[in-house]
C-alpha cells in the first residue's frame, strides 16, 4: 500500500524534522511537499530531505492569484506519486495524525475500517497552554492541553481533513477533502468518520467539517496545534496563512483556537523520536534546522521592535484559555442560520 501525504509549506523549517519523523511513523510512504519562497533555509532542507529519499520536493515560489496552496494542490494533481498513490491525504505543518488503534499506524487504522473509501480525520485543537517564547523543542511534546471530545463552537473547530482511497472517484484536490466527485462513482462511496461510525451522503460531495455532538476521535484525530507559542503566533500573522491575507489572523483566530479543557498525550505513544534524531543527526539537515530555529528567534525579535506587534503580544498575554461552549450555547449560536444552510455554514 501506498499512503501518500502533501504539504505546503513556508519558512517552516523549524517544524519540518519532527513533522516528517512522525509521518512517516505513523506509515505514510510517500511524501510530497511544495516549498513557497522560503528565507530561512526550509527549501534547502526539502532538497536535502529529497537527495535522502525521505520525500519529493516541488518549488512552488513566485506569485500566484489563488494563493500559493491552491496552486500547488493543481500541480499535485498532475504530480506522478499521486497517481501512484492508493491512499492520499493533504496536511498542513501544524496537523498530526494521531491514530489510537493496533500499533498506531495506517494499516491499523485502515484494517479497522476495511469497507471504508474516505475516512475524515477531525481536527482536534491544542491550545496555548500560557507558553510566550519559542523554544527549540517538539511541538507534539510542548503542546498537550486540547478541546474536549465534543465541542460545539466554533464549528470551524470540527473542520477535518480526508484521507480517502485514490481510485478515481475525485478528480481533484482539496484543502479538506477531494473534490470534483464524478457521479457515476459516489454510490460506491463508503465514508467513515474517526469513531468509525458511518456517515451520511452529504459527506461524499460537499461537507467539511464533524458532527459537533459527538466524539469523532475514537480511531483516529487529527491533532491541530494551529497556535504554539505566543511568539510563533505573531509570526503566523505575519506571514499570513496559505489562502488567506496576513490580516485574518487576530484576537479572533486565537480565542477559536485556543482551548485547553482536557490533556491529550496519546501522540507520544507513537515511537518517532529515533527517527527524529536521525534526521537531526544528519550533517546537512542538523545545521539546517539550527538555521531556521535561528532565523525564528530573529525575525521574532525583530517585529517586537515595533508597537502593534508588542501590542498584539499583550493581548496574547492577557487573554485566557478559551471556555468551551455548552451544546445548548452553540446549537443558540446554530439557530440563527438562514434556512438551508445547516448542512454547512462555511463560506462557499
Amino acid at each position: 500500500m501506498r499512503a501518500l501525504a502533501i504539504l505546503c509549506v513556508k519558512n517552516e523549517g523549524a517544524f519540518l524534522l519532527e513533522w516528517l519523523a512522525h509521518h512517516r511513523a505513523t506509515g505514510f510512504t510517500d511524501v510530497l511537499v511544495f516549498s513557497n519562497d522560503c528565507s530561512d533555509g526550509t527549501d534547502l532542507m526539502l532538497d536535502r530531505l529529497a537527495a535522502m529519499g525521505w520525500l519529493t520536493h516541488v518549488r512552488n515560489d513566485g506569485q500566484h492569484p489563488e494563493g500559493p496552496q491552491w496552486a500547488a494542490l493543481k500541480a499535485a494533481d498532475k504530480h506522478p506519486l499521486l497517481r501512484a498513490a492508493d491512499w492520499v491525504l493533504v496536511l498542513d505543518i501544524d496537523e498530526f495524525v494521531n491514530i489510537h488503534v493496533g500499533a498506531r499506524r495506517l494499516p491499523d487504522l485502515l484494517a479497522a475500517l476495511p469497507e471504508a473509501t474516505a475516512i475524515p480525520l477531525t481536527w482536534r485543537m491544542f491550545g496555548n497552554a500560557g507558553v510566550v517564547r519559542y523554544t527549540d523543542a517538539p511541538v507534539t511534546e510542548s503542546f498537550t492541553r486540547a478541546a474536549p471530545a465534543a465541542i460545539g463552537w466554533p464549528w470551524r473547530a470540527q473542520l477535518f481533513k480526508t484521507l480517502f482511497r485514490n481510485d478515481g472517484s475525485y478528480r481533484k484536490l482539496g484543502v479538506h477533502r477531494p473534490r470534483s466527485p464524478d457521479p457515476a462513482r459516489m454510490d460506491q462511496q463508503r465514508w467513515f468518520d474517526g469513531a468509525g461510525r458511518a456517515l451520511p451522503d452529504s459527506y461524499r460531495t460537499g461537507r467539511i467539517f464533524a458532527d459537533y455532538t459527538r466524539d469523532s476521535y475514537g480511531l483516529v484525530q487529527l491533532n491541530h496545534y494551529a497556535l504554539g507559542a505566543m511568539e510563533s503566533y505573531l509570526l503566523k500573522c505575519d506571514r499570513g496563512r496559505a489562502n488567506r491575507e496576513a490580516s485574518s489572523f487576530d484576537m479572533g483566530y486565537w480565542v477559536e483556537r485556543n482551548f485547553s479543557a482536557v490533556e491529550d498525550r496519546s501522540i507520544l505513544s507513537l515511537p518517532s523520536a529515533d527517527l527524529r534524531s536521525e534526521l537531526h543527526g544528519d550533517i546537512v539537515l542538523g545545521p539546517l534546522h539550527r538555521q531556521a530555529v535561528a532565523w525564528r528567534k530573529g525575525r521574532i525579535a525583530e517585529l517586537l521592535q515595533a508597537e502593534p506587534w508588542r501590542a498584539l503580544l499583550g493581548r496574547l498575554l492577557m487573554t485566557p484559555a478559551s471556555r468551551t461552549l455548552t451544546q445548548q450555547e452553540a446549537k443558540s449560536i446554530f439557530s440563527y442560520q438562514i434556512k438551508g444552510e445547516a448542512d454547512d455554514p462555511s463560506p462557499r
